[in-house]
């Protein structure tokens, strides 16, 4: 009787960590979902360390390649790994309440400050943090994949940027792509084309 109120209490300790750490994430982060993995990754890689970098990186390859928002996609991955579908629903929520909030407050007074200079300044500062933000995300992830000294990945990695930056081709055609090519690969045993150098 004991071990199981603790069994529960441990559980409900879970999803309130799962709730609260996703709620308040999402509650302070302002730019989209990019700007989200930086911080999911220091809470429960660093902080909490209940998911390793690899399998980070892997949850966040998943959540840009699904349809949907990344921030909401990589939550549910995360709490549906630490608590099934429950810790998953815990995340969902935690991830769409604050915007949600922020939203409806903010579209009452919209059409007060809308003409606002000191509400064209702060968003001009936001633009400034978010696009740093978005920078140490993919300074992090970049360096993760050349950490790996893996030639193939590597490739796709700079192919892809080029695809993106300078031919201008849709983000979800490379990632599909992307995947494709790593199909192909595993398909056909290739394996060894992506062992370290």
């Amino acid at each position: 009787m004991k071990k199981e109120k603790k069994k529960n209490e441990k559980k409900k300790n879970l999803y309130w960590t799962l709730f609260s750490s996703t709620f308040m994430i999402s509650a302070f982060t302002f730019g989209g979902g990019f700007v989200i993995i930086p911080l999911l990754r220091k809470k429960f890689v660093a902080d909490l360390g209940w998911i390793d970098e690899q399998e980070m990186m892997d949850m966040t390859a998943i959540a840009q390649s699904s349809p949907g928002p990344i921030a909401v996609n990589a939550s549910i991955l995360i709490g549906n790994r630490m608590a099934g579908f429950k810790g998953a629903l815990m995340t969902i929520l935690g991830t769409v309440l604050p915007p949600l909030i922020i939203i409806s407050l903010v579209s009452i007074v919209y059409a007060a400050i809308r003409d606002s200079i000191y509400v064209a300044a702060l968003l001009q500062g936001m633009r400034a943090g978010v696009a740093a933000v978005i920078f140490d995300v993919v300074v992090s992830l970049g360096w993760n994949i050349l950490k790996q000294k893996q030639w193939l990945p590597i490739a796709i990695m700079v192919v892809a940027f080029v695809l993106t930056y300078f031919v201008k081709i849709n983000a979800a055609f490379i990632i599909l792509g992307t995947a494709l090519l790593s199909l192909i690969i595993a398909w056909f045993g290739q394996k060894g084309m992506v062992k370290k150098a």
